[in-house]
């Protein structure tokens, strides 16, 4: 049996060659990928079925399994997003600057590969697909895993990513995942030095912590999601009400989706209970400080723990402020620097909260939900990076590339 190291290293193998490959060869895999979705899409639908019966019986809860699920719908939507990344620019060999020395050495930086993206998930075999054909875009092979929950599943479409690879005339060892040998396999992918040159987390906050405190080749660390919205005093009623409602409920298990409400104290009357009366009428369980349950009487007492809860769920905790400062230090306390919202018509506390809150996407006037590589324009992400290094939000096909210098020269030496 072929060992997780060794799938590491036929995938450090291949990356050469797909670092080398044309965007006419890269985009003709990314559409037998696009193609080969919906014709085998029974078979995919099959092993997802096996998953979720296995997560069903274990007790996995209702917002995971809509994350694990997959139907004919999805997997065309999955399809149609493939053939969006085909329509972009490919970033390998784009100029980032340039210039020619007194001495006459002309310099360029250009973007390359980074190589092999080793990419550690739950139970989302969307991702797989986002994931291997932005690798594919961007000239970079990848190790995947995939988790547990979703192994029946991602082992149907890692091997049809390798045939469409194969069908392209590219290595097809350039996809490969290490769900087989359990934790043991994301071990090894956080000890690949040499082999692996960047890993990717992406999930909940126990898994992110793991790998940021166990890997010892480079991280970019996404981050789990505890959103907040600040309603202002000068907000519109009915833009409050769609856009929390909209940001909670849309899908609540994903990181965009909203986790805190903050709202002006002089908003409350006004706003808050129409807010949580929409959310109440969706099924929305409301964790309230005392001024929130003296607002809405079916809130819950809120407890320290709310104010850090990235819930999955159909909850929100709400908690009412003094003024826009408040708001602020009470986001700067808790916030995972993922997105963080304002609903406002004052302009000087819109700019005020686009430059003093530290997250990598914030928001005036719209939902959370759209920190999302498709929604931005990306065709899709491999993840939204919370760190400050290299990439920040969703990362697309730039995020995906380093840079090397060209030097050329007459002759010239150094004296």
């Amino acid at each position: 049996m072929v060992t997780a190291i060794e799938k590491i290293r036929l995938a450090k193998g291949a990356s050469a060659s797909l670092g080398q490959a044309s965007t006419a060869t890269k985009n003709e895999a990314l559409r037998q990928i696009a193609e080969l979705l919906p014709v085998r899409a029974d078979e995919i639908i099959a092993a997802n079925a096996v998953d979720l019966a296995k997560g069903q019986a274990e007790g996995m809860t209702e917002s995971l399994q809509d994350r694990l699920r997959l139907d004919h719908g999805r997997i065309q939507a999955i399809a149609d997003a493939v053939r969006d990344i085909i329509s972009l620019p490919d970033p390998i060999g784009d100029v980032i600057r340039g210039m020619s020395l007194p001495n006459a050495l002309k310099l360029t930086q250009v973007r390359v590969p980074l190589g092999v993206i080793g990419v550690i998930y739950e139970a989302r075999p969307n991702v797989t697909i986002d994931i291997a054909v932005l690798a594919i875009k961007s000239g970079n092979a990848t190790v995947l895993r995939g988790g547990r929950a979703a192994e029946n599943t991602n082992a149907v479409l890692v091997a049809l990513l390798q045939d469409a690879l194969a069908l392209a005339g590219l290595d097809s060892a350039a996809i490969q995942t290490v769900d087989e040998f359990g934790r043991d396999g994301g071990v090894e992918m956080m000890r690949a030095v040499g082999l692996i040159d960047v890993l990717i987390p992406r999930g909940g906050a126990g898994l992110i912590r793991q790998v940021i405190d166990e890997a010892k080749v480079p991280v970019i660390q996404t981050g789990d999601g505890v959103v907040h919205i600040y309603i202002d005093e000068t907000a519109r009623l009915d833009w409050a009400v769609e856009i929390v409602h909209n940001a909670k409920v849309q899908r609540p298990s994903v990181c965009n989706a909203a986790e805190t409400l903050l709202i002006h104290e002089n908003a409350v009357e006004r706003i808050l209970p129409a807010v949580l009366d929409r959310l109440a009428e969706s099924g929305v369980r409301i964790h309230g400080d005392e001024a929130t349950q003296d607002a809405f009487f079916a809130a819950i007492p809120a407890t320290e723990e709310d104010w850090s809860a990235e819930y999955h769920d159909l909850d929100i905790a709400v908690r009412v402020v003094k003024d826009l400062d408040e708001a602020l230090v009470h986001i700067a306390q808790y916030s995972t620097k993922h997105t963080e919202a304002i609903i406002t018509e004052n302009v000087t506390n819109a700019e005020r909260f686009l430059n003093e809150v530290d997250a990598s996407t914030v928001m005036v006037n719209a939902s959370t939900r759209f920190t999302d590589g498709g929604e931005f324009g990306f065709g899709a992400e491999v993840g939204i990076s919370t760190q400050k290094l290299h990439a920040r939000g969703p990362m697309g096909l730039p995020e995906l590339t380093s840079t090397k210098w060209l030097v050329r020269g007459t002759g010239q030496v150094r004296a």
